[in-house]
């Protein structure tokens, strides 16, 4: 543990360098366009290739994608002076929080546009609890989940793909709000939520676009949606120019996270991940285009709509999610790791705050 905490410290020192090259020289003396990308293309090699110092799970994964996915996209949408670098913030450490860190300013919300998606959006949620309040109550959640695995042996494999099912969730949206924490308490940054409450959705347009990891939504949509629908636009005219977009969009999730599994894994892809997102991709455009030629007509009540589509993303996750990270064992080595940090806390912490003074 003391030797991938070393690495993992020397991983985001050389993160930090590369920002400041990023900052202080790409964003002040080069213009952008293709001559920012060339410059930038040795801190996409970087970004690639360092969460393959990290071997854990839990150090190793949110830096695969802080890096490798986020980091690399926002780096893509800052050599054409877009996204959320551009501008560059006034001081260094925003330009680096916002490179690496799965956050995104808020903003104000934008005038009413005609939608093709009748489905109620979260602020019609049924639901009103305080977001803080929430948090507590999934990392007990989360925390039950964890115990309840000391009794793996004596569960039905159908019981444990359902604890995975909400341990993914849990985790990531525990995760991103830890990681996205200092900068907000440090800096006062009022940032957009990164999940909301995905298990809510009433369609997979709602989960995938409104609710679940908005983070990879925001960087997706200037950086495939918005370009493919663009060129789709000249050829099929703006009506179902939308559909193309969003298979595309899914295709490159699909291949995030067949890398992301990479550094998981160190094998190479089978690819159900990646078919994963492409059936989400075509279940996602039908949706789009049945509500389209339905129109108002015809509307599911939520409370059929929304088991479907929370159960359909959970059956087609046991199905081409799951299998490759349960295949090479990635799951067993992140639950033995909760015990061996705890190990590591305990032996690094002093006895007294433990055991508390007599």
């Amino acid at each position: 543990m003391d030797g991938e905490i070393k690495n993992f410290i020397k991983v985001w020192i050389i993160v930090i360098t590369s920002l400041c090259y990023c900052y202080y020289i790409v964003a002040r003396m080069i213009p952008k366009g293709m001559i920012r990308l060339l410059f930038l293309l040795p801190i996409f090699y970087l970004f690639t290739i360092l969460p393959c110092n990290l071997n854990s799970f839990h150090l190793g994964g949110p830096t695969a994608f802080f890096l490798g996915w986020l980091g690399n996209f926002k780096l893509l949408l800052f050599a054409f002076d877009q996204g959320p670098l551009s501008p560059p913030p006034p001081k260094l450490l925003h330009f680096i929080s916002f490179a690496c860190l799965p956050i995104k300013l808020k903003q104000d919300p934008p005038l009413k546009t005609k939608k093709c998606d009748t489905s109620p959006s979260p602020s019609d949620n049924p639901i009103k609890v305080p977001r803080s309040i929430l948090v507590v109550i999934k990392a007990l959640i989360l925390a039950m989940i964890i115990c309840a695995y000391d009794h793996r042996p004596n569960l039905h494999p159908y019981v444990i793909l359902t604890l995975y099912c909400c341990h993914i969730y849990l985790g990531v949206e525990i995760v991103l709000a830890l990681a996205a924490a200092p900068a907000q308490a440090i800096f006062g940054f009022e940032l957009e939520p990164q999940f909301n409450e995905p298990y809510l959705a009433t369609s997979l347009q709602d989960f995938w676009g409104r609710r679940w990891n908005l983070m990879v939504t925001s960087i997706l949509r200037p950086t495939v949606y918005i370009p493919i629908r663009r060129i789709s636009i000249n050829i099929i005219g703006p009506r179902w120019a939308s559909l193309p977009a969003i298979i595309s969009t899914f295709v490159v999730s699909g291949l995030a996270h067949e890398v992301i599994y990479f550094y998981f894994t160190r094998v190479h892809p089978t690819w159900e991940v990646t078919w994963f997102f492409i059936l989400h991709g075509m279940c996602m455009a039908f949706e789009v285009l049945v509500k389209k030629v339905v129109t108002d007509r015809w509307q599911l009540h939520r409370a059929v709509s929304g088991p479907l589509t929370v159960g359909f993303v959970v059956v087609t996750g046991v199905w081409l999610f799951f299998p490759q990270i349960m295949r090479n064992g990635v799951d067993l080595k992140a639950i033995k790791e909760y015990s061996i940090m705890v190990d590591f806390v305990k032996a690094s912490l002093p006895l007294q705050l433990l055991m508390g003074k007599s």
